[in-house]
């Protein structure tokens, strides 16, 4: 039996463009242009006629730009796949697509390659959606109006973990992606969050680019679903962990809220084992957001008397805040036994156990940053290594504690004056 061809529509207000586009896929057995429109209205109209599994946007258009016709054209036929096409490669434009319901972006002229391989993998999640909304009228429980539909399984949620410190430059990106390295493997799938949105760099430690961001998906956070989501991750070769990037210029942070921040966090729990956020050291709207949606919180100090000072600070914040101190598991980073200032009296003084020290090891961890190569992935016998993997079962352990006591009445929080 043949495969059902990939149903397409061309909006473009160039008749020389439609017509170059309807070339270049004509000689794909797999895909068939069932119409064109030359406005974004014709194209609203078209794609409500035809219910085509794909359409390629122009987005410069006279009566409708692209993204306008984007919106609407999501709304109306939800299961269609937008690629958008422009001759600008403005970030902005990327963005917005995005924001609109697009699933794809591509700078004109596109390659045949680059526009089949869109077409199709857009055209797959087009007939798994159109199949989800025919099973969803076909699953529909006999009885009448008076039966009970089938309760859906239970779903086990995944642990959000906010890696944090109120002093910057104590390693805690260099902890937050070698513990995700950790935590992923094929039965728990990690996705490593950059919550400092201004000055990120988890991208650049694990030598990975995007054009998408957290800005991307957080203002979206009441409409995502899994493929928006996975168009916007990276997945890093060497390890396998999922990346969801800080933006690639520091005011594009202004657009995303702190609850924005907290409900993609949230949503991501329901794809993810384990999601772990890198953050920044200022407790900005959207680091608090973290804190609010994080299951427990890493907070990381060094040796020096600043850092201590700071998660002093930082613990009596939190004891405001009403956080539990069982969340919070407090980590000593670059530690030397030289130094007379040891975990056990910072521990002593601040009545709060230091769970994990972190060996300094600036011979492994120092060229594995320059290189992009997180050190978990190929130098596991190291000291600094071994202190990871221990941090990583102190992890596990508390978020089983943590799971064990949620699972008791839990009194309502009350501000303390």
């Amino acid at each position: 039996m043949a495969t059902e061809k990939i149903r397409v529509i061309i909006v473009d207000d160039i008749a020389e463009t439609r017509e170059n586009i309807r070339k270049l896929l004509q000689f794909e057995n797999d895909v068939d242009v069932i119409g064109v429109a030359r406005t974004g209205r014709e194209g609203l109209d078209l794609a409500k006629e035809t219910k085509p599994d794909v359409i390629l946007m122009d987005i410069n258009m006279p009566d409708m730009d692209g993204i306008t016709a984007t919106e609407l054209i999501t709304k109306s036929v939800p299961f269609a796949k937008i690629v958008i096409l422009s001759v600008q490669s403005d970030p902005n434009y990327m963005r917005r697509a995005m924001l609109a319901g697009a699933r794809d972006f591509l700078t004109k002229p596109p390659s045949v390659d680059e526009l089949t391989s869109a077409i199709r993998s857009a055209g797959v999640k087009a007939r798994e959606e159109r199949a989800k909304t025919s099973q969803g009228f076909s699953q529909q429980v006999p009885g009448g109006p008076g039966s009970s539909p089938i309760a859906a399984p239970a779903v086990s949620l995944g642990k959000v973990i906010v890696v944090y410190s109120p002093k910057g430059g104590v390693g805690c990106t260099t902890i937050a992606v070698n513990l995700a390295v950790s935590l992923h493997n094929d039965e728990t799938q990690v996705v490593l969050v950059d919550g400092n949105l201004q000055f990120g760099d988890v991208a650049v430690f694990l030598n990975e680019q995007s054009k998408n961001s957290v800005v991307d998906l957080a203002p979206r956070a009441d409409e995502l679903d899994p493929e928006v989501v996975n168009g916007v991750l990276i997945s890093h070769g060497s390890s396998g962990v999922k990346v969801l990037a800080a933006p690639f210029r520091p005011e594009y942070a202004e657009n995303v809220t702190g609850e924005q921040f907290a409900k993609l966090l949230r949503y991501l729990r329901r794809m993810f084992s384990y999601i772990i956020v890198d953050t920044s050291s200022a407790l900005t709207d959207v680091t608090l957001g973290g804190i609010d949606a994080s299951d427990v919180i890493i907070l990381v100090t060094t040796q020096d008397i600043p850092a201590i000072k700071n998660a002093r600070l930082f613990l009596d914040v939190a004891d405001a805040l009403g956080i539990e101190k069982k969340r919070i598991l407090f980590v000593m980073n670059r530690y030397d036994r030289r130094i007379g200032i040891t975990a056990e009296k910072v521990s002593e003084n601040f009545k709060h156990e230091i769970v994990a020290t972190l060996p300094l090891d600036e011979r492994i961890v120092v060229p594995s940053v320059n290189r992009g190569l997180p050190f978990m992935v190929n130098n596991k016998s190291q000291p600094i290594a071994r202190g990871i993997l221990a941090l990583t079962e102190v992890v596990r352990q508390r978020l089983s504690q943590v799971e064990d006591q949620a699972e008791k009445p839990v009194s309502t929080r009350i501000a303390k004056k």
